[in-house]
């Protein structure tokens, strides 16, 4: 007995970007955070560190891969919305933003917008 199985998905994969290449209308999504911290936070590690250069930490968020959909861009600050039109600002100084393949970011949209309580007046 010959047994096949089909593939019907098709992988994609994100574009990282630079502020000057976000667009209105473009589905992104952070990558990335950056975090800074005072370095007295590291006095007990044996590395000297310099009391006035912070230690910079970058990290995934939490909401690493929810898609959001730009509004408007004036840099370094992109402001968009997520599927329950709630407006985000994301600063590109700390958060690395990139931007999702369209067909997906959209199939995602489609789903979170549904399971979206309507709003009531």
């Amino acid at each position: 007995m010959k047994s096949t199985t089909e593939k019907t998905f098709q992988t994609t994969v994100v574009a990282r970007l630079s502020g000057e290449d976000i667009e209105h209308g473009d589905f992104i999504t952070v990558s990335t955070e950056l975090m800074e911290l005072p370095s007295f936070f590291w006095c007990c590690c044996d590395s000297a560190l310099p009391a006035d250069e912070p230690v910079r930490l970058r990290f995934v968020p939490d909401q690493a891969g929810q898609p959001f959909k730009v509004v408007t861009v004036c840099l370094p600050f992109v402001y968009a919305k997520n599927a329950s039109d709630k407006l985000i600002t994301f600063d590109v100084r700390q958060q690395q933003l990139v931007r999702l393949d369209r067909k997906c970011a959209r199939k995602v949209w489609k789903r979170l917008k549904a399971a979206v309580p309507p709003k009531t007046i």
